[in-house]
């Protein structure tokens, strides 16, 4: 089993700010405000969090089972 990365380096789509962070290891963040610009992130379609859209190591369920490891695949999406 590999181990699990706790930090990943999160990226500011509008204005490039990076900034390391510890990830939550047993939960998804779907929201990250941007302590360069104040943009609101959210994940991007298919992806679960934050982490996984922008940062520079997915979170860690994702990590641990992979694809569908993640609290998003047991929620239904909109419609």
């Amino acid at each position: 089993m590999n181990e699990i990365v706790p930090e990943s380096t999160l990226t500011c789509p509008e204005c490039g700010h990076q900034k390391s962070e510890t990830m939550p290891v047993d939960a998804c963040q779907w929201f990250y405000e941007c302590a360069g610009c104040g943009a609101l992130l959210k994940p991007l379609p298919g992806d679960c969090c934050v982490f996984c859209s922008y940062g520079s190591v997915p979170c860690p369920p994702i990590q641990r089972e992979g694809p569908g490891g993640c609290c998003a695949s047991s929620e239904a999406g909109p419609a």
